[in-house]
């Protein structure tokens, strides 16, 4: 092969790559102008946690071992704030916390499909019967409760899929946290709605990660 030939074949390579690198690039640059109009056209948006209410059937702590059994219904509802985008809740599993301790075992919400601009109200139950806590934890809840008041939280996890028209998502996990205010003896704010059971309206805003 001459030189020149060889100069021919090398010259006509060159070209070849920067066409494919000139298609690359208006190719990438067009996928990214979609993301970024999809985007802009959705703007999707977090659901909206909302705890509406609590009813405290039981609450009772002991110490030596530190037990603490507990009985909740909850009311909690969620809205899609969205106008394009539907939400799969695949799964949703809610149970309470006192200063990141689980207390209540956790119960599952049932699947459900929550539509643009919609809402959905869920009011489980949960229980936690003799869980065991740390003594620190006693001492904490044991201070907390000569004050009149205790403070939970209230979380939701599992995971759910996103729906824009005929295309619905991979699953993504979902993280909710509610508090709960709960006031005791000359303090309490509840209403009595049975036996030792009170009521407590909160209607608090949940804190909602994805």
């Amino acid at each position: 092969m001459s030189k020149c030939q060889h100069h021919h074949g090398g010259h006509k390579w060159r070209k070849i790559w920067r066409r494919v690198f000139k298609v690359s690039l208006v190719v990438l640059f067009i996928i990214l102008l979609v993301v970024l109009i999809t985007w802009a056209v959705l703007h999707p948006h977090k659901p909206r946690f909302t705890l509406q209410d609590a009813t405290v059937y039981a609450f009772n702590a002991s110490a030596n071992p530190s037990l603490l059994t507990s009985t909740f219904q909850v009311t909690i509802s969620s809205r899609n704030p969205n106008d394009n985008i539907a939400i799969y809740y695949d799964r949703l599993d809610c149970y309470a916390t006192y200063q990141d301790q689980q207390i209540t075992l956790s119960t599952g919400l049932p699947p459900t499909y929550e539509d643009t601009n919609s809402v959905n109200v869920w009011s489980p139950f949960l229980s936690g019967i003799s869980v065991p806590i740390s003594p620190y934890y006693a001492a904490a809840l044991s201070q907390d409760q000569n004050h009149g008041y205790v403070i939970l939280t209230i979380k939701l996890s599992g995971r759910v899929r996103w729906r824009v028209g005929s295309f619905t998502s991979g699953g993504y996990h979902i993280f909710v946290n509610c508090p709960a205010y709960i006031t005791f003896g000359s303090k309490s704010t509840g209403i009595a709605v049975g036996n030792n059971a009170v009521k407590y309206q909160l209607m608090k805003a949940c804190d909602v990660n994805v």
